[in-house]
């Protein structure tokens, strides 16, 4: 995975916040064991003589220098072993003085390895999924989508109400979330304005940002927009800004496309959109796609190309139902 400079330094900065508390909580600990009990803070001012005494040992050059450090070993083995009994007679964990870490895998350094460590990977992911501020303004969640929205009238087009077609379409959602990391479809949403397209998507960035993974939303005219100014803006911070949030979309694991087929559709958003389709699949991440155009009729608007792409490698989930936003009124 690519990363973004910027966001990965603010990702390492929220660890070293983390590294910080877990700093101040051990000596918070240290501070109020001593009070209490001064036979274990004897031990500690114990454990800290034979540091020194280590670090001398290191520079020697005795001939029983070898003996020496095993002595010394096997004192501290013992002192750590006294202050553990201690502590657990006093009711707390044996390991209760003992360095603090968030992340037991990295120790939260951040690299696990010569890898980034999961745990410096959910917060970066955590900082790209903050660009999400324009779609989850209420908190959105698939317990909070209202289905008594829709009308509870057969319709026969869809063999049932439009109510119970659209718990289908919430469960496959809901499915769809909770099964991010093995699940490897792209979802193409269409129908009429209103019926929950966008509330929907916002439900599947809540829970699959919460779970961990990076999630992108930008509208169709405001992605192009970016899409624009990356292409003939070089080499100005407006140009590298936009070059920074289309290798964002690029990258993600879930990116959301809303309402594609609003915007004025030239050679430009043409093959902006192919590239961010086409480099997503290439590279395995998924994409959700929302627009008022039947699947059939992308051809004609946006090229055989991105026709194939789409139609080839998304699952059409038609909406249905009535403007909800009239309903509401």
């Amino acid at each position: 995975m690519a990363y973004d400079g910027k966001l990965l330094a603010k990702a390492n900065a929220a660890l070293a916040d983390i590294r910080e508390a877990n700093r101040a909580e051990r000596e918070r600990r240290i501070a109020f064991i001593h009070s209490r009990y001064p036979e274990i803070a004897e031990t500690d001012r114990a454990l800290s003589r034979q540091m020194s005494e280590l670090a001398r040992l290191a520079f020697s050059k005795s001939g029983t220098q070898l003996e020496d450090l095993k002595a010394l070993q096997d004192r501290n083995l013992r002192l750590q072993e006294e202050r553990a009994s201690a502590l657990e007679a006093h009711g707390f964990a044996r390991d209760y003085l003992d360095e603090i870490y968030s992340c037991p895998i990295c120790r939260d350094t951040g690299m696990d390895g010569n890898r980034v460590c999961s745990c410096l990977k959910r917060l970066y992911n955590a900082e790209v999924t903050k660009m999400l501020g324009t779609l989850l303004k209420n908190d959105e969640s698939f317990e909070s989508f209202d289905l008594s929205l829709y009308s509870n009238e057969f319709d026969s087009s869809l063999e049932g109400s439009p109510r119970d077609y659209m718990s289908d379409i919430r469960d496959i959602c809901v499915s769809y979330a909770d099964n991010f990391r093995d699940d490897d479809r792209n979802l193409y949403f269409f129908g009429p304005t209103g019926v929950g397209k966008t509330y929907l998507s916002a439900c599947v960035a809540r829970a699959v940002a919460g779970s961990g993974f990076s999630v992108c939303y930008e509208s169709c005219g405001a992605a192009f927009d970016i899409y624009e100014t990356k292409r003939f803006s070089r080499d100005s911070e407006a140009g590298d800004t936009a070059a920074s949030k289309w290798k964002r979309m690029l990258d993600c694991d879930l990116m959301i496309l809303d309402d594609l087929g609003t915007e004025v559709v030239t050679s430009v958003t043409q093959s902006a959109l192919y590239e961010l389709i086409n480099t997503r699949l290439i590279n395995g991440r998924k994409t959700i796609i929302s627009s008022n155009i039947r699947p059939a009729d992308i051809g004609k608007k946006y090229g055989p190309q991105i026709a194939s792409r789409i139609n080839g490698e998304f699952v059409a989930l038609p909406f249905a139902g009535d403007d909800i936003r009239l309903r509401k009124k």
